[in-house]
């Protein structure tokens, strides 16, 4: 069994038995991968407490042949990103972006995706509070982009035909874009109002300043979001992370 290192986040961890975690880690090398961390409940673990949902470090395992169970030998810790327990916003994003790589994220390598969700973590953590719920929104986009699913904005998703720069917007959760007025006659879209459609650009240009949200605005770019991922990548699976998320349990209104 060959031993591979590589930096690698903990999207989940489970019991196994008495003494063994099982963890799900995001890498940068290998995609997700899953690994039995043997002994990791014993008082005197090797891995202390270093296998926390979030945590990140330099992971080392021996990767079993034709397995999709790993040994983990060693995670040395790097950071914890306690700066995410400061709130619930703050970590119900994070939760949601773990969520996202571990349920659709490849088994192979895919550098950009980690990169993604490894400086979404570290924003996320330092961000002024006013900006959490905007940066949260520009965060998932931009994962979800990387990971193949980025909404098409500036021509017709179906068609190609290109779409005025300013106004209201046809935009299709399941064709995966904006669409000409053409196209969404024959197909059905949701009608995108100038200002909404202003915001998602800004949150999908990582140059753009983050826009200001109010009560309404924000409640529609989260149905919105939570939508297009749920048809793009969740294929009917439940996203218990993404539906706190989207509900907003610490907020009263």
């Amino acid at each position: 069994m060959p031993l591979i290192g590589t930096p690698a986040i903990v999207l989940s961890a489970v019991r196994y038995s008495e003494t063994s975690k099982v963890v799900r880690l995001a890498t940068r090398e290998h995609g997700v991968q899953s690994a039995i961390a043997k002994g990791a409940l014993r008082p005197r673990s090797r891995f202390g407490a270093a296998l926390q949902l979030l945590s990140e470090g330099q992971a080392q395992y021996l990767a079993r042949e034709n397995r999709e169970l790993h040994v983990l030998t060693a995670f040395d810790l790097e950071r914890l990103h306690v700066g995410l327990a400061t709130d619930l916003a703050r970590y119900a994003t994070a939760s949601a972006l773990a969520e996202v790589m571990l349920r659709f994220a490849p088994p192979d390598p895919h550098p950009a995706s980690f990169d993604r969700f490894r400086d979404a973590l570290q924003a996320l953590e330092t961000a002024p509070a006013r900006e959490v719920e905007a940066l949260g929104f520009r965060v998932l986009w931009h994962l979800v982009s990387v990971l193949g699913f980025a909404p098409s904005l500036g021509a017709c998703v179906r068609d190609g035909t290109p779409l005025p720069a300013e106004g209201g917007l046809p935009f299709s959760t399941r064709e995966g874009g904006a669409l000409c007025a053409s196209c969404a006659a024959q197909q059905g879209a949701t009608q995108l109002p100038a200002e909404a459609r202003a915001d998602l650009i800004a949150l999908l240009d990582p140059a753009a300043a983050l826009p200001a949200l109010d009560a309404r605005h924000g409640a529609a770019h989260r149905r919105l979001l939570a939508r297009y991922v749920r048809y793009h990548l969740a294929e009917g699976a439940e996203l218990p992370a993404l539906e706190f998320w989207l509900e907003r349990p610490w907020v009263r209104e």
